[in-house]
């Protein structure tokens, strides 16, 4: 009797068994099991990465691939960062913010450079910022403001080294501002300062990064539209910047250009920056909200403006927060997804256009892991694990 031999044949993420030239029959198997990139909402500029600009309201998978790591949505663009450390974007190319070295829209996913040492990227407007697993900073796009943090206001459309420091470990952006923490605990800032959103005490526009204060207890930076959320190590919530829809959680509309302590509470955990609206998860699991509310994004129920946080719903199982400009996602412990806020797109992945003011839970499946925190426009990315 022959002997057949069979090997594993991995094609689009679908495993197969291939036996000899006279085998008889194809035996088709499970799609393995790994980190599978979804999108749903706008896409004027294949900004869903689906190879078109339709418009979807629930969640469609981005190719068959399950190696995605991470990933993170602009302004009409978005990237991803494999599991195997390489860089992919796709979207808007306006101003070379896709670093391919053109300002060519793309509505599939095309890989930056060669490189596999990718460890993390945001959007900031019309400009992205990257860390490599080496702490380096890179960024590349849009600068009119000076939000690359390369000491000029010149647009690149491939990545540029910002600096030659290795200490770069968590950056956060939107506006054309941009926060950076290094791994020694520092925060810097620098692009457009409006507001003060850069939190230096002023309202002075810079193009290299400068510290804010001296503190090395910082934890977690994010940024909504003119203001800026942080963490440090201790559990305290600091804000500054644009406070006139209460974003800022002071209990007031006042703007401030140098961080101040939201409360007195050591327990904030988790950030989230939509346009002018505010979230965070606490230590005990609960979600907060605060800040502009008029489609209901605080999801409490109601349209009304809150200048200090409160608490969405009573639950304590909330873990991962994606805020966009009038919306937000949030993911659960039991891996369940929920959407709320603006729906004028299907950004809330919930099969229709309408708008809520209350937590709705996308579908059914509780393979949610990570979601997109862009804080600007309609769409939405998550990655999902089987």
């Amino acid at each position: 009797m022959a002997t057949t031999i069979i090997s594993g044949v991995q094609y689009s993420g679908i495993w197969s068994l291939a036996g000899q030239a006279n085998a008889k029959a194809l035996t088709t198997w499970p799609v393995p099991p790994g980190p599978k990139l979804f999108s749903w909402g706008a896409n004027s500029f294949g900004e869903l990465g689906l190879g078109n600009t339709t418009y979807y309201s629930s969640p469609k998978q981005v190719g068959s691939l399950t190696v995605w790591s991470m990933v993170n949505g602009g302004d009409e663009c978005a990237a991803s960062i494999k599991t195997d450390g390489t860089l992919w974007v796709w979207g808007s190319g306006a101003q070379g913010r896709l670093g391919l070295g053109n300002i060519t829209n793309y509505s599939s996913p095309k890989q930056v450079g060669a490189l596999t040492n990718w460890s993390s990227i945001i959007f900031s407007a019309s400009a992205a910022i990257a860390v490599k697993t080496d702490g380096t900073l890179w960024s590349w796009g849009g600068n009119g403001s000076g939000q690359l943090g390369l000491g000029n206001i010149t647009s690149y459309s491939s990545p540029k080294q910002v600096g030659a420091l290795t200490a770069w470990l968590k950056v956060a952006g939107n506006n054309y501002a941009v926060g950076a923490i290094k791994t020694d605990g520092t925060l810097w800032t620098w692009g457009r300062n409006t507001n003060g959103k850069l939190g230096l005490g002023n309202t002075t526009n810079y193009s290299s990064p400068k510290q804010v204060g001296a503190l090395t207890n910082w934890s977690s930076i994010s940024y909504g539209g003119s203001f800026a959320l942080a963490i440090k190590t201790d559990g305290t919530l600091w804000s500054w910047g644009q406070g006139t829809v209460g974003a800022l959680g002071l209990g007031n509309i006042t703007s401030y250009s140098s961080p101040k302590q939201v409360g007195a509470l050591t327990t904030w955990y988790v950030l989230g920056a939509g346009g002018n609206s505010s979230y965070s998860i606490k230590t005990d699991g609960t979600l907060w909200s605060w800040g502009l509310n008029s489609n209901g994004e605080l999801g409490i129920g109601n349209i009304t403006y809150y200048s200090s946080p409160k608490q969405v719903g009573s639950l304590t199982n909330w873990s991962v927060i994606g805020a966009r400009t009038s919306s937000c996602s949030s993911i659960k412990t039991d891996g369940t997804l929920w959407s709320w806020g603006r729906n004028n797109a299907g950004q809330l992945g919930l099969g229709n256009t309408t708008s809520y003011s209350s937590p709705k839970q996308v579908g059914a499946l509780t393979i949610w892991t990570k979601l997109s925190n862009s804080g600007i426009g309609n769409s939405s990315w998550a990655i999902a694990v089987s």
